[in-house]
């Protein structure tokens, strides 16, 4: 079953601690900070949610070129196919400070959005193809694009389209058959705070199939049927973040499989009660930093996206900034990077003793610690070639002061059909000259400790 989602994705951190005392200068707590962990957040929550219960997904979003977008395009599952939307600005962010189980205060940045431009030909052909469709809106554009509103209304009438609203977002298109706005929402929304007849009054103002109005542990109140279904029991919840995500997914899945709209309800009331029940979103939290990925992990989940795969080299000895600029521009060309690395005897032979100054394994913690670094894959040989003919990337990256004729790997890049870039080099760094440095200044030093023996 294959559910197509579409809306705005979120970076969602979590940062625990414990609060023993009160600052000093106003009256607020102080959070010792002990852990920091990331996840998907809004479409990319419900992406990974729907994924997790064994469904094809395609996340259509957009996201910005800055860490926040590379972290959650870490985050994301290789299984999730991600069509990018045209993104103007910097990845939304939700950090949430809590102490034990109560959250202290949430902290938002990333201001970007999605303009109202045409998307690409893919995002047509995904929604398409869907046997479902939910839109999660979460505010930042995706949900208003008027091109977007207009291929959602020319759905094939069998493909079922849930619409998750947001009161800063937009209007549900009336092809709708289910809108799912939480109680606070729907009574900013029409104004009606009793329910069913809020959602009633949202049912006739937005002219869609079926309205459903959750309502946290007691269920859902659905239009135009006037029904209210009730949610289990379960022990009090101490983390409802999600439970939206879970509630919309549900029901957009049991639509697909031609459940009735009620049934559909009812299934995603227990659904997202066990959800919270579970720990909610922060019980899918991945770690500060996810597990390492191998350079062919890395490939596998570019290539399964649609995206562009790109590949650096180098010993990375004695990392400089020069480095860390070339990767950042790197990085910018396509949608994951591989650094090929030369292990400790390459280094050697390429530049004689001492060299390397940093061992292998510490070369290659440094840079997946990196933002622009997606993984590192250490090769033995003099020169990548062998590594560069598995990975086959779209793009390989090199320095500026590297001529053509010096990279005999530029060959096995092209003929898997990618290309050759040059990046100009920023600033006068090299180890080298760094090395060089540093030698002539211990020589200064002992020169003076002699004279002023």
């Amino acid at each position: 079953m294959k559910l197509v989602i579409l809306g705005d994705a979120l970076l969602d951190l979590d940062l625990t601690g414990s609060a023993s005392r009160l600052c000093p200068d106003a009256p607020v707590p102080v959070v010792d900070v002990e852990s920091r962990r990331g996840r998907p957040g809004g479409a990319a929550l419900a992406a990974l949610l729907a994924a997790s219960r064994g469904a094809e997904v395609t996340l259509i979003s957009g996201r910005g070129t800055d860490p926040a977008g590379y972290e959650l395009d870490r985050l994301l599952p290789a299984g999730i196919r991600l069509v990018d939307l045209p993104f103007a600005g910097g990845t939304p962010s939700k950090t949430r400070v809590r102490a034990g189980d109560q959250s202290v205060v949430r902290l938002d940045a990333g201001a970007g959005t999605v303009p109202d431009v045409a998307p690409g030909p893919a995002v047509v052909r995904e929604l398409r193809s869907a046997d479902a469709v939910l839109v999660a809106d979460y505010g930042r554009g995706a949900a208003s694009n008027s091109r977007l509103r207009h291929e959602l209304s020319r759905l094939p009438p069998g493909t079922p389209l849930v619409w998750d609203p947001h009161p800063r977002g937009a209007v549900p298109v009336a092809r709708s058959d289910l809108v799912v706005p939480n109680e606070s929402e729907a009574a900013r929304f029409s104004g009606v705070t009793a329910q069913p007849a809020g959602a009633l009054e949202l049912w006739r103002e937005w002219e869609c199939g079926a309205v459903a109005v959750t309502t946290g542990e007691r269920g859902a109140a659905l239009a135009p049927d006037g029904e209210l279904i009730a949610a289990p029991e379960v022990d009090t919840a101490t983390d409802t973040c999600g439970a939206g995500d879970g509630f919309s997914v549900a029901a957009a899945l049991a639509l697909a499989r031609g459940e009735s709209t009620s049934d559909a309800v009812a299934d995603a009331v227990v659904s997202a009660t066990r959800f919270v029940a579970a720990g909610g979103a922060g019980a899918w939290a991945a770690s500060e930093r996810p597990v390492s990925e191998t350079g062919l992990d890395v490939v596998e989940r570019v290539r399964e996206r649609g995206g562009r795969l790109v590949a650096a080299g180098g010993c990375f000895d004695l990392l400089h900034p020069g480095h860390v600029s070339l990767l950042n521009h790197a990085r910018r060309l396509g949608d994951a990077l591989v650094v090929c690395l030369n292990s400790d005897a390459s280094v050697r032979r390429l530049k004689g003793p001492p060299r390397p100054l940093v061992g292998v394994e510490d070369r290659k913690c440094l840079l997946e610690a990196l933002e622009s670094v997606d993984a590192v894959a250490v090769f033995e040989e003099t020169t990548p070639c062998s590594l560069l003919a598995e990975l086959q990337p779209d793009v390989w990256v090199k320095g500026g002061d590297y001529e053509p004729s010096r990279m005999p790997e530029a060959g096995v890049v092209e003929q898997c059909g990618g290309e050759v870039v040059r990046v100009p080099l920023t600033g006068d760094f090299s180890t080298t000259r760094m090395l060089r440095n540093l030698l002539e200044l211990d020589v200064n030093r002992e020169e003076l400790h002699e004279r002023a023996g």
